[in-house]
């Protein structure tokens, strides 16, 4: 029989109670069952239910501005799906980067109405006949922005690309610069590369 060193491995009883707290994982008892089901056991319904609708309220309206903020500074993340994606971010871009002559839609009607309550007729007239031609020149504007726009995207992004992209640019043109979501992030003249 060979002799046992004092530098083997196996615990003996004066260390065998050191050897088990040091190897043993976590240091306290296994819970039992019936403790673990009385840990996750809550109520179904809060006891307090005024201030459970006051948090949940609380939290939805932290989480709707959050939202708001993030699809207004034009993140990915927030936005609506016709608004997400390279192409529609160079878009935007592109359609934030120049003057759109449908940005004056809002005013011409605006002024329109004003020229309707004139007892003239004939200055209803000039305001309409205004108003149709100022349409005509906002849709000349959005048609050859459409496909200056497709043109482009065919040679960034491919030519597969360039589909439904005129319609997106054609209706973010015709509204006001500061009505846009998502909000412009370029200045005027700072045309996407």
């Amino acid at each position: 029989m060979a002799k046992t060193s004092s530098t083997d491995n196996t615990p003996t009883p004066e260390n065998s109670d050191e050897h088990d707290s040091v190897t043993s994982g976590k240091g306290r008892p296994t819970p039992t069952r019936k403790e673990r089901e009385a840990a996750n056991l809550r109520p179904l319904v809060s006891n307090d239910r005024k201030e459970a609708r006051r948090t949940a309220r609380t939290q939805m309206q932290a989480e709707r501005e959050r939202a708001r903020i993030g699809m207004a500074n034009g993140e990915e993340k927030y936005l609506p799906i016709r608004d997400r994606g390279p192409q529609k971010r160079f878009v935007r871009d592109y359609v934030d980067a120049r003057f759109n002559v449908g940005e004056l839609l809002v005013p011409m009607m605006f002024a329109v109405i004003i020229m309707t309550f004139f007892p003239q007729p004939e200055v209803q007239v000039i305001g309409l006949m205004a108003l149709w031609g100022f349409f005509l020149v906002a849709t000349l504007d959005a048609v050859l922005l459409g496909l200056r726009l497709r043109k482009k995207i065919n040679e960034k992004f491919g030519e597969s690309r360039a589909e439904r992209v005129r319609w997106y640019a054609a209706m973010r043109s015709l509204q006001l610069r500061i009505m846009r979501l998502p909000k412009p992030q370029v200045k005027r003249g700072e045309f996407p590369a």
